[in-house]
């Protein structure tokens, strides 16, 4: 299953967020998925990325666990800025940011959303748009470790409450709390295709 994963690019930020990409990139590299990113350096991009190439590469051949594949999507200005990734099995490189999530999405079987920024929110609100007008009906996981995104379900909740958002919502992110409850719904997934 291609699981594209957003996330901060930022090398400065607390060092736990920083092992959430490693658990991460770690554990869809062991069950057998592909990691689909953004083809960038730099805070849990790299992270994700270097832990599933590091497990994937400590398979031996003659081991039976599946071998997965590191799709990675870059736009020319992360390339201007020698910024793109190295690590990849396949490196889409695309001319804006826009194309690249539009490219994400279209790889992607599901998205996870780990703690990031504006880039982060950005990819998270473009999935959930283009899902709520029908233009896909794949899962957007978001973890909301120590209250990350709190902030943003408060926000939800305001929208629902004056009707800005409909009761039942036509798509809408699933928000775990933990890394575990993440893995869990990914299974889910990757068992009812």
């Amino acid at each position: 299953m291609n699981v594209a994963v957003y996330c901060s690019a930022k090398d400065t930020i607390p060092e736990e967020y920083l092992l959430l990409g490693d658990a991460l990139g770690e554990w869809l590299a062991q069950n057998g998925h592909n990691l689909v990113y953004g083809g960038a350096t730099g805070g849990l991009m790299s992270r994700v990325s270097n832990a599933y190439r590091r497990t994937i590469d400590s398979v031996r051949p003659s081991e039976t666990q599946p071998t997965g594949r590191i799709i990675g999507v870059v736009p020319n200005r992360i390339i201007q800025t020698k910024r793109k990734a190295h690590n990849c099995d396949t490196l889409f490189m695309v001319g804006t940011m826009a194309e690249r999530k539009q490219r994400m999405r279209d790889v992607a079987d599901c998205f996870v959303c780990l703690p990031g920024s504006y880039g982060t929110l950005d990819e998270m609100m473009d999935v959930i748009a283009s899902g709520t007008v029908g233009e896909h009906s794949k899962p957007l996981f978001v973890l909301n470790y120590n209250h990350f995104y709190d902030s943003l379900l408060t926000l939800s909740d305001t929208m629902h409450s004056l009707a800005f958002l409909p009761e039942q919502e036509a798509y809408a992110p699933v928000y775990v709390e933990t890394l575990n409850a993440l893995y869990e719904h990914l299974q889910l997934v990757k068992s009812s295709r």
